[in-house]
């Protein structure tokens, strides 16, 4: 007998919808739980099955806290501006904010049929003027206190998409969207100041709940190094350049410089014979973005500029190249190369036949670079000295001799926040004809994104917008006339602060109210795709330490707990795309084994951070499952199964029971749901082979399963002769004193080798077990014509019988 999946999903869903059940009290009295999930982008493609698996978890774990008792915010909504959307635009002709509109009701049709217990009326999303009012005012805030400036900086664009590229959208010099090439051209474009909160973003990670290795990609993409700013003269010119290295103790070791090619000191030092291959350089490069160049795997390309830098540590010449590897942004754009300490250097100077020299002694220079410490060599006033005391040494002399200074640098750069496209927030701010900008005053916010009747590239670089009469302002007061800045923001800016929307989701007057978000901040637990592990992480932590120190936001950090779902593969284990043919699309399981199968099957694939490939045998199994549950509770005519019964007398599952609460309990809480699913179907098992089970029991079982299976659980919650939903019953708590073994099994062994295997009390003496062993069948049997010289008794382990 199997159940109904299609009536009962859709029963349970009207239900929570007509009765608000999930509906999140903001200050009520209980202690608080916020529980989200990284927001989706609302494709045309719909809901994919590896969404659901994040969202389950989520969902599992608020389940559970509002049985415990706890106030739960559980919301969703729509990261709905991008470039997908406005591509689509552009090769349909239709309005990209229809075409969300439509992505939009997919994905919640999709996502309501799974059965995730979200407050609805806190659906945000990112498109609603009345949402990105607040994504401008912040833009305002960073604007007033110097963190939002322009800038011109060199840039991936892309003449055929008509737009500027992120480097993360540049893949080998094509754009990754459709192919096209990229070059890199220098535009006026708005940068946000990350870089200073590098320090915070660093140390505030020690605070965190996350995987170590999303905490290392991002102090990696920060990249704090400490070292020393050499100034070197150049041979014959009046000029100096400053180089960043964090091994001033090798400067004795440092034979060659490279200069960036975009350095603007190359034009002036270059001499009239290098001049051709400088230049061919140039142009062999131009289209290559930052990611590329900075491969270390790539080939060491480069050029001699025919002039020499002076080593201020020896006053020997050292010849000066170009090459893509070192870039203008990070830095200064130049640095001393030292190759028999630094493989990318050595790599360069094998290829070029440039002096490699020892400084630091153990390795083999004609085989490779030697990069772990040593004993200086070669170096004057630091022999005899390891690294970190060289390093100091060296740093005393260079400030000594005013040739250098102690430097802490960053990987990390500027983050560039202007995009040449229509489909994102405009950045509310007016060029006025004297030179002048001001920022969009907060009452004449938000700044609408004007309906255009196409969407196309402008071709000049500039957004779709700079075509349209909207960028045309007056200054009311002085009749002066303006611009209205055309560029738009990165997909990234609604993504920053979304979660704090969620907590007021309805305010006109203010972002979120204050006292809102001291009741709910921070996120105590956040769960999506690890591909999120850098960017958006450290923007939005970037903006909420920017709102707590104007005093928006009562926390330094957003997010205190952090979980990355794994990947849910393709059936051969190879990553699902439309390509292969081997995507699953969620709702065709909803149809035929139902959302709490697809739930539970996912959640039982194997470990929530795992990568792991799609079953159908499994997903199978999953509603066996379900119906071998549904058969022991309900019976044919739809009433509790005869063998269920009101009892407080001992049972022979009591142990079980109590197992079970205790486990499902731990795990859910610790986010490891396939282990608590299992001990879910131990107790099933045993409770198909006890006569009678207890009705008590097979309720908290109903409540146990119900985060797993919210719609068959409120089907057999009702059944079991309950008027109310499930969601707020109490959690069940186990008893740790009927977890305690009574029995033991004994091992009995006949000189060492096991020959049976009994079971007795826990507490039994000596003697008492001595007997027991003796007395066993298979004991007798064997010792028949043997004699019984000793025997050795371990309690609660084993009886060894020496006999012959």
């Amino acid at each position: 007998m199997s159940f109904n999946h299609q009536e009962i999903e859709a029963k349970w869903q009207d239900y929570w919808a007509k009765h608000k059940t999930f509906k999140t009290e903001t200050f009520s009295n209980k202690d608080k739980i916020y529980a989200l999930d990284m927001f989706p982008y609302p494709s045309g493609a719909g809901l994919h099955v590896g969404h659901p698996e994040g969202y389950t978890a989520t969902d599992i774990f608020s389940r559970m806290k509002r049985m415990q008792g706890y106030e739960v915010l559980h919301p969703m909504g729509w990261d709905a501006f991008g470039l997908p959307a406005e591509q689509y635009a552009i090769d349909t002709g239709n309005s990209p904010a229809a075409f969300t509109e439509h992505n939009i009701a997919t994905f919640k049709r999709q996502i309501k049929e799974l059965g995730f217990s979200y407050d609805w009326d806190r659906e945000i999303n990112t498109t609603d003027p009345g949402y990105y009012k607040w994504t401008q005012w912040i833009f305002t805030k960073l604007y007033e206190k110097g963190l939002a400036y322009m800038d011109e900086v060199p840039v991936n664009w892309c003449p055929a998409l008509g737009t500027v590229l992120a480097n993360e959208e540049v893949i080998d010099g094509k754009s990754e969207r459709g192919g096209h090439p990229v070059v890199r051209k220098p535009m006026k474009q708005w940068m946000l100041k990350i870089t200073a909160y590098a320090d915070r973003l660093l140390e505030d990670l020690e605070d965190l709940d996350w995987p170590e290795s999303i905490k290392d990609m991002q102090r990696n993409w920060i990249g704090r190094s400490e070292g020393a700013d050499i100034t070197f003269d150049i041979d014959g010119h009046d000029e100096q350049f400053t180089g960043f290295t964090t091994r001033p103790d090798t400067l004795f070791g440092a034979t060659y410089a490279v200069f960036a090619p975009e350095h603007p000191l190359v034009e002036k030092i270059v001499t009239p014979d290098q001049q051709d291959a400088v230049n061919a350089y140039w142009k062999k490069i131009e289209t290559k973005s930052d990611l590329e160049r900075t491969d270390l795997a790539k080939e060491k390309t480069g050029a001699f500029t025919g002039a020499y830098a002076i080593n201020p540590a020896n006053n020997e010449k050292m010849p000066i190249w170009i090459a893509d590897y070192v870039l203008m942004s990070y830095g200064s754009g130049a640095i001393m190369a030292v190759p028999g300490h630094d493989e990318r250097d050595y790599e360069f100077a094998q290829k070029f036949n440039l002096p490699i020299k020892e400084v630091v002694a153990g390795g083999d220079l004609s085989k490779e670079a030697y990069v772990d410490d040593g004993e200086h060599v070669n170096s004057e006033f630091l022999n005899g000295l390891y690294k970190d005391d060289a390093i100091t040494k060296m740093i005393e002399w260079l400030e000594a001799n005013n040739k250098g200074t102690r430097k802490v640098t960053y990987r990390l750069r500027d983050w560039l926040f202007s995009r040449q496209r229509y489909w994102g927030e405009p950045i509310p701010i007016i060029h006025w004809e004297d030179g002048s900008m001001s920022a969009v005053p907060e009452e004449d916010l938000p700044l609408e994104l004007p309906e255009l009747d196409e969407v196309k590239p402008s071709g000049t670089g500039e957004s779709p917008l700079a075509t349209s009469d909207w960028v045309n302002v007056t200054d009311p007061n002085t009749g002066m006339k303006g611009r209205r800045e055309t560029n738009t923001m990165p997909q990234w800016a609604g993504s920053c602060w979304y979660f704090l929307r969620f907590i007021d989701p309805a305010n006109p007057d203010q972002l979120a109210d204050p006292k809102a978000l001291k009741e709910w901040l921070p996120i105590d637990i956040y769960i999506g795709g690890a591909e999120h592990a850098v960017l958006h992480l450290l923007y939005a932590r970037f903006w909420h330490k920017f709102l707590y120190d104007i005093g928006v936001v009562p926390t330094k950090e957003p997010f205190q707990k952090l979980f990355n779902q794994g990947m849910i593969l393709g059936e051969g284990n190879e990553k699902m795309s439309k390509s292969k043919g081997n995507v699953i699309n969620p709702d065709d399981i909803v149809t035929s084994h139902g959302a709490d199968t697809l739930r539970l099957y996912e959640m039982f694939m194997g470990p929530l951070e795992a990568a792991v490939a799609w079953s159908t045998n499994g997903l199978d199994g999953a509603r066996r499952f379900l119906d071998r549950v549904w058969r022991l509770v309900v019976n044919e005519n739809r009433e509790v199964s005869g063998q269920i019964v009101d009892t407080a007398k001992e049972n022979s599952l009591e142990k079980v029971y109590h197992e079970t609460v205790k486990k499902v309990t731990e795990d859910f809480e610790a986010l490891q749901f396939n282990t608590g699913i299992s001990q879910l179907m131990v107790f099933i098992n045993e409770a198909y082979k006890a006569d009678e089970i207890p009705k008590s029991y097979i309720e908290d079982f109903v409540k146990m399963l119900s985060p797993v299976a919210p719609h068959l659980t409120e089907e057999m919650w009702q059944i079991l002769g309950h008027d109310d939903t499930i969601t707020y019953e109490k959690w069940p708590e186990y008893d740790p004193s009927k977890l305690v073994e009574d029995e033991v099994e004994i091992v009995v062994q006949i000189m060492g080798k096991v020959r049976a295997k009994i079971n007795a009390s826990k507490d039994i003496s000596k003697d008492e077990l001595e007997a027991l062993a003796m007395e066993n069948e298979r004991v007798q049997e064997l010792l028949e014509d043997k004699t019984v010289r000793k025997v050795i008794v371990v309690p609660g382990k084993l009886v060894n019988i020496v006999a012959n």
